[in-house]
């Protein structure tokens, strides 16, 4: 049977005090609707529709080409919003999960088991359920004898016996997709917010001879759903733990994982170290047996095995094996260290390639240019790339030579196994096995202390 989902994320959210819409408030580094959009894929999902109405056009752009989309200009309620649904998925046979962009906790384990249940018990529709200790706020499960779900009952709405009971909706549900929409067509907004309800679909169903089920889960947690500033910092620490835990059973050492910050996306090999006060975020890679120290942060990089980063920040950089980098150090957008490469402390590279074995070590910058393999830059080496309209680019070859203090004013080619004198001001190609030298010839002055206001003060 055909699987769909229906992702509701029209609303405002005004709780968030926030210009974002609500929605795209970050989770382990995803917008909120992003992480449930991909977690549903997980469990087989077909089609994904996207009720979209505060913030549209944002968060379209944020899910880009992984949802359609239906708008709701009017916020009437849930059972409103699955009707603007309707062109796109009514004709559909199968059937239908609804799901909240702002309950981003659910994992995609929890929706297979929920459409499982939902398929093999040939229920007109299940509704995800759960115990809460504290059920005020929540839509209670109100259910016959038998067990069976007789309805859902809003808070604002329930009379005083309703309130005590403590199973309630997560808000999450599994519709035969044609009797989903049919039912719509009955929802009233008699109700004290006089909005159209999606659980009303409930009774609807039952009262035409449908059977209505429902499915508990044991963590209450996964239906935590964000509202503000407060949950939402919850909620990144339930991720967190999530997540961190995930990666230690895998084989990841974290020495401290309270204070270690990983995306959902991020991959790491077995037999890494991450220190405390760590962040790796986006679609980072991080191979077998690396070494992160405190204090590194890591976005949409690659670090292949056995490499070490010590106290650096990298941003769209690759560091493959066993090159080291830092400590303090910054590799920006397209910096690629081959092999045994190192980049120093207070390094910073470029758009630049730093060859297999070859060393910057200390207050120096790498841009626009590639560097051979064995080749060694002396401190405070500066690659001058922009001539303030255009940036150039520079080689050096293999086995080079860059003495201290050097400035390479690009574009210059320093070939293979040449040299460059410490101080040097290189402004044209050094060709191999020779010497660049571009300084002036010092001058010694004898007896100069005399002369100054220093011998005057010494010497009264």
């Amino acid at each position: 049977m055909q699987r769909f989902v229906i992702v509701l994320a029209a609303g405002k959210g005004t709780r968030m005090k926030s210009d974002l819409p609500k929605v795209l408030h970050k989770v382990g580094g995803k917008p909120m609707v992003q992480l449930v959009v991909d977690t549903v894929k997980q469990a087989g999902v077909a089609k994904t529709v996207t009720i979209i109405g505060n913030g549209a056009e944002q968060v379209k752009d944020a899910l880009g080409d992984s949802s359609e989309f239906a708008v709701q200009t009017q916020q009437l309620g849930t059972g409103h919003a699955i009707q603007m649904a309707a062109p796109l998925l009514a004709a559909e046979q199968g059937m239908t999960l609804i799901a909240s962009g702002d309950a981003p906790m659910f994992t995609a384990t929890t929706y297979q088991d929920l459409f499982n249940y939902h398929e093999q018990s040939n229920n007109a529709v299940t509704v995800l359920t759960a115990k809460a200790p504290d059920p005020t706020g929540y839509g209670r499960i109100i259910r016959d004898e038998q067990g069976n779900v007789l309805r859902i009952v809003e808070q604002k709405d329930a009379n005083d016996d309703e309130k005590k009971v403590d199973e309630v909706n997560t808000g999450v549900y599994v519709f035969d997709n044609q009797l989903l929409f049919e039912s719509l067509q009955h929802v009233t907004n008699d109700n004290a917010q006089g909005e159209y309800y999606l659980p009303d679909t409930l009774e609807i169903l039952r009262e035409s001879g449908q059977t209505v089920g429902a499915f508990q889960i044991s963590d209450f947690g996964e239906s935590m759903g964000v509202n503000d500033r407060v949950a939402l910092a919850k909620a990144n620490q339930i991720m967190r733990q999530r997540i961190n835990e995930a990666h230690m059973r895998a084989g990841v050492t974290l020495i401290d994982p309270a204070n270690t910050y990983i995306d959902v996306d991020v991959q790491i090999g077995a037999d890494t170290l991450i220190e405390p006060n760590v962040y790796l975020k986006g679609q980072t890679k991080i191979g077998r047996r690396v070494v992160v120290t405190s204090g590194s942060t890591i976005v949409d990089s690659i670090v292949a095995d056995d490499a070490q980063i010590d106290a650096s920040h990298l941003e769209e950089a690759e560091v493959r094996e066993a090159a080291t980098v830092g400590p303090f150090a910054h590799l920006r957008p397209a910096a690629f260290l081959d092999r045994e490469a190192h980049a120093g402390n207070f390094v910073e590279v470029k758009k630049a390639t730093l060859g297999a074995r070859s060393k910057m070590g200390h207050l120096s910058y790498l841009g626009d240019a590639t560097i051979g393999t064995d080749v060694n830059i002396g401190a405070g080496t500066v690659f001058v790339n922009y001539d303030g309209m255009n940036k150039w680019h520079s080689n050096v070859g293999d086995r080079a030579f860059i003495g201290s203090g050097s400035k390479i004013i690009s574009p210059v080619e320093i070939a293979d196994e040449s040299f460059v004198a410490a101080g040097s001001i290189i402004t044209d190609d050094v060709p191999e096995h020779a010497m660049g030298i571009a300084r002036a010839r010092q001058t010694v002055k004898p007896d100069f202390w005399q002369r100054t206001p220093l011998f005057k003060k010494f010497n009264k």
